[in-house]
């Protein structure tokens, strides 16, 4: 597929705890961040999505912590389709610091939704997100 370039997060002072650590379920919003950053490269942001009715939820997330970072580290995150086939989307994520150490990497599983609720097959329905999602 396309290179998709890597998401840049600096880890703010809010997103750690007393330790000076980043608090986990942080890692779970930066792969948010980075998802909308790559649908958006693919030339899908989300006003774009919601403009053609089209809600992609998460029906599932992991996330597997390697090392931590704390405030003011730069992660870098690059997002790509772990398996697709064309009803259901599992993204996969890779964290890594300034270093190149990866501090996390994790899932998430999508279905595709109109806005009436009907399960959407994009193949059929959105050919062109289709073909986009086939590039990562």
């Amino acid at each position: 597929g396309t290179k998709m370039e890597s998401y840049r997060h600096i880890v703010q002072y809010y997103e750690t705890d007393k330790m000076g650590v980043t608090h986990h379920s942080n890692y779970i919003r930066w792969m948010e961040e980075a998802r909308i950053d790559v649908l958006r490269q693919l030339g899908w942001d989300y006003a774009k999505l919601e403009e053609e009715g089209i809600a992609s939820p998460v029906i599932g997330v992991d996330c597997k912590y390697k090392k931590s970072t704390t405030f003011g580290d730069t992660v870098f995150i690059t997002v790509g389709a772990e398996e697709y086939n064309g009803v259901r989307l599992t993204l996969k994520y890779e964290m890594e610091n300034e270093k190149g150490d990866i501090v996390a990497t994790g899932h998430t599983n999508h279905c595709f939704f109109s806005k009436e609720g009907k399960m959407l097959r994009l193949q059929r329905e959105y050919p062109q997100l289709h073909e986009a999602l086939l590039e990562l």
